[in-house]
């Protein structure tokens, strides 16, 4: 904004220079001012004329820019919004997958609740401070999970639920 106005003001300064540059013309014209007076009078207002019309097309240039820059963030955004919505809804079936296996295994709803947090990676130990139990009672759980899903420990157990990701 402030270069619009920089520039807006900039160009009313010129605008004014032209205005008095070419009524100082004028009335040099009319007391007989010297002829190569007049010409750099004449140069001077040219050259402001032209100032004038450059920066008027810059601004407008600059204007377009900002509208299409615009127009392209807003696209970026609604492509944006669907891909969180496609994500969102890939997670939500992406969940019931999980849970589904896990009642497949026959989990117990606690087992449920262990299993979907070593899925995200957390350690016994944040686990158990996450459901308010002890670290051994984790390590147990995790033992019955690996049992039910015929599974041999935490990387297979992650690896079974992402290897279709891969491929």
């Amino acid at each position: 904004m402030r270069f619009y106005l920089r520039q807006i003001a900039f160009i009313s300064l010129l605008s004014i220079l032209v205005f008095l540059t070419s009524a100082d013309l004028y009335v040099d014209y009319i007391e007989g001012s010297a002829f190569g007076h007049l010409i750099v009078e004449a140069i001077v207002i040219v050259l402001s004329l032209g100032g004038v019309i450059y920066l008027l097309l810059e601004l407008f240039k600059r204007q377009r820019e900002l509208t299409q820059l615009r127009v392209k963030l807003h696209r970026t955004e609604k492509h944006l919004s669907e891909s969180r919505e496609h994500l969102r809804q890939a997670s939500r079936q992406y969940t019931q997958v999980i849970q589904q296996q896990f009642t497949d295994w026959g989990f117990t709803p606690s087992e449920r609740e262990v299993g979907i947090l070593l899925l995200k990676g957390l350690t016994f130990d944040e686990i158990a401070k996450v459901r308010q139990t002890k670290g051994k009672t984790v390590r147990q759980q995790a033992t019955v999970i690996y049992r039910k899903s015929g599974l041999n420990g935490r990387h297979e157990f992650a690896a079974w639920f992402f290897e279709d990701f891969l491929q």
